[in-house]
């Protein structure tokens, strides 16, 4: 875990912004905040204190980036999940869940060298970091994790927060623009190339250029937006049945296609 960058600084309306970087499980975190009277208080510095706090668990607990983290003494068969801290049995039993959820196309136990929760847990921490973070102070507030978002609120009272989907071929350019309630999750190889695992086949496969799904929950979204990736037009009708989650998947062609009620601001 590397020390954070932590700034300050006001946007053109006057309101206070708070921004702050971690290093996690081989990615980038960032925490940005709204305040409502446009001041940092002590009270939310110390709920960052706090958020830090959690995404530095889920780092020293879930990283197969550190040998001898809980999960990977787990994968080697070091120790048992009976063994292992209890954030451990409950990740797994979220895994088994979205696993069901998505009909068997996030799978963490088809992975290579032994179960790998990474395809849920980056974005379970960062929606526990975000739940340290309510304060009535705060109108608003984004934990991104490699552009896997959580947040609440808005930018202010009448601006939602609005985010980029990357085209998968040109990532200098936007695909699309969205209009973030909840969380976001993306997934594809355009960044960390053929990554992905289809369970059916344990072969590394990507049936779309780039997935993703919205909803309120960015461990679940961060799960279904693997599945969609490997699954295709497959998972995107899945996911158009599941109550309160949507997907937008991108072709190897570059077409574009979303569930009915996808938060599209601009294609």
């Amino acid at each position: 875990m590397t020390s954070p960058s932590l700034s300050t600084s006001r946007n053109g309306e006057g309101r206070h912004i708070l921004h702050c970087l971690e290093q996690v499980m081989g990615t980038v975190v960032t925490i940005d905040i709204y305040s409502e009277d446009g001041e940092a208080s002590d009270q939310i510095y110390l709920q960052v204190a706090r958020a830090r706090e959690i995404l530095q668990r889920a780092d020293a607990v879930f990283s197969t980036w550190k040998a001898n983290s809980p999960m990977s003494r787990l994968r080697r068969g070091e120790i048992t999940s009976e063994q292992s801290p209890p954030e451990v049995t409950e990740v797994l039993a979220e895994c088994a869940k979205a696993r069901q959820i998505s009909r068997g196309w996030f799978d963490p136990w088809a992975m290579p060298g032994g179960v790998d929760p990474t395809g849920y847990v980056k974005g379970w921490a960062a929606q526990r970091a975000l739940a340290a973070l309510a304060a009535t102070e705060i109108s608003g507030a984004i934990v991104n994790a490699a552009g896997d978002i959580a947040s609440f609120g808005a930018m202010d009272h009448s601006q939602a927060f609005r985010i980029g989907i990357v085209d998968p071929f040109s990532p200098s350019r936007l695909a699309c623009v969205v209009e973030l309630t909840g969380a976001i999750a993306t997934s594809g190889t355009s960044e960390r190339g053929s990554h992905l695992i289809d369970p059916y086949s344990c072969r590394p496969t990507a049936r779309v250029a780039s997935a993703s799904v919205s909803g309120p929950d960015l461990g679940l979204a961060d799960a279904l937006a693997t599945a969609v990736a490997v699954a295709g037009e497959t998972g995107l009708r899945l996911v158009e049945a599941l109550d309160d989650y949507e997907a937008l998947i991108i072709g190897f062609d570059g077409t574009i296609r979303w569930t009915e009620h996808f938060p599209l601001v601009s294609p």
